[in-house]
């Protein structure tokens, strides 16, 4: 009989333990950076934020400020590279033609991965970020030089068959900053490939919206009217905020070697959350909702599908994606948490969210965050489950206690 009662005894505090929730997160205060992330005052779990050390001066407001290393650097007019055809680049590919010749020398060559057009009998020439005109009078005079062909007017002619991708290097308020490639053509897409030599190609993915996009596209807090594009010793300001806002935007071709920074303004433009030609299409998030009524993620439809959401999705929209809302109304009082990361600072941080509330209450959005790239979502059991759980451990207690009792009465 002792052993009932004191299996019933810790039956009881297991099922209270259960019905209480655990203590909401803690985060620094700097880590804070997206509407919806504060709770405060709308009875959702909002614990204790934490200054950091140094104490920081308060969440800056939106500024604009240009790189320091621009001062190092002339200003170029956008005449100088936004109304002039791309200079040419590595791997795209010409055609050669001599005056006279017809198989000798004349014929489709591929620019080299140093940059350099090799043609027989004169030496490799530099033909990355030159023009078609700048290249072919430096074949010319190198073949005049070599005595190959006669100093004629027109004794050479080079043309663009086709325009390759191209690198270039992204840095700023992308999620993925680092090396890129631009204008990248499947074998699908090649020029010249199947309807033979053309003349001239405009690759119109080979610009500076396309490297951001391939960089991961803009943060909200990128400053997209405020891009600044570096080609040697030059830098030339480029404002795509037309692509975000459905205005004119005046895009730059881009050649090898370029660089691209894209400012941060220090603060969350809702606007850029969403596909634009300067963002992600979609986003990957991490999902876990390992719950009684789904025991495993697949279980509760957890799959590539739900974990790919569009880039602008919200916390309650991911939270239906994961069947972490709706059944039955007992289970209703569940929890969700979101971990996410200050893309500005690093910080890491993590809110928590009553479900229920977010569906009911007028005011969700002040308290729906955004989803950023790689974010990650949990959903906790409601009070009523876990006490459900919490009295089948008692029933299996119970049970496994109740024949020594009965075994027990039947030798008195």
């Amino acid at each position: 009989m002792k052993t009932f009662i004191g299996t019933a005894t810790l039956g009881i505090a297991l099922a209270t333990t259960a019905c209480t929730a655990g203590p909401a997160p803690r985060n620094l205060t700097s880590a804070n950076w997206a509407p919806g992330q504060l709770a405060a005052g709308t009875g959702h779990p909002q614990g204790e934020w934490v200054e950091p050390a140094p104490v920081r001066q308060g969440d800056p407001g939106c500024i604009w400020q240009q790189p320091g290393e621009l001062a190092q650097l002339r200003l170029a007019d956008f005449s100088e590279w936004g109304h002039v055809a791309s200079p040419l680049a590595a791997g795209d590919r010409l055609r050669v033609e001599l005056l006279g010749d017809s198989d000798r020398l004349s014929g489709n060559y591929v620019i080299g991965s140093d940059g350099r057009l090799t043609i027989p009998g004169v030496k490799p020439l530099m033909a990355a970020g030159r023009t078609e005109s700048e290249l072919q009078a430096a074949l010319r005079s190198s073949l005049v030089s070599a005595n190959i062909v006669r100093p004629l007017r027109n004794a050479v002619d080079i043309s663009l068959i086709e325009s390759a991708g191209v690198s270039a290097a992204v840095s700023g308020a992308v999620f993925a900053p680092g090396a890129v490639r631009a204008g990248e053509r499947n074998p699908d897409s090649r020029i010249g490939l199947k309807e033979g030599a053309v003349r001239g190609d405009h690759n119109v993915s080979r610009t500076v919206a396309s490297a951001i996009r391939a960089a991961g596209g803009v943060r909200p807090d990128a400053d997209v009217s405020h891009i600044y594009l570096i080609r040697g010793d030059a830098y030339m300001k480029v404002d795509l905020s037309g692509m975000i806002h459905g205005w004119t935007a005046r895009d730059v071709s881009l050649t090898t070697g370029d660089r691209i920074i894209v400012p941060s303004r220090k603060c969350f433009d809702p606007s850029l959350v969403r596909p634009t030609p300067l963002t992600i299409p979609g986003i990957r998030v991490y999902m876990s909702n390992l719950t009684r009524s789904a025991n495993n993620n697949a279980g509760a439809a957890i799959g590539k599908e739900t974990t790919s959401l569009p880039y602008g999705t919200r916390l309650l929209q991911a939270l239906v994606a994961m069947n972490c809302v709706g059944g039955t109304y007992m289970a209703s009082d569940r929890r969700a948490v979101l971990i996410s990361r200050n893309p500005i600072n690093g910080q890491s941080i993590v809110v928590e969210r009553d479900v229920e509330k977010l569906v009911r209450l007028a005011d969700r959005d002040r308290v729906n965050p955004y989803l950023m790239p790689d974010d990650a979502i949990a959903c906790y059991d409601s009070r009523w489950t876990n006490f459900r759980d919490a009295l089948g451990m008692v029933s299996e207690a119970v049970s496994t206690a109740t024949p020594a009792i009965l075994i027990g009465q039947a030798v008195n």
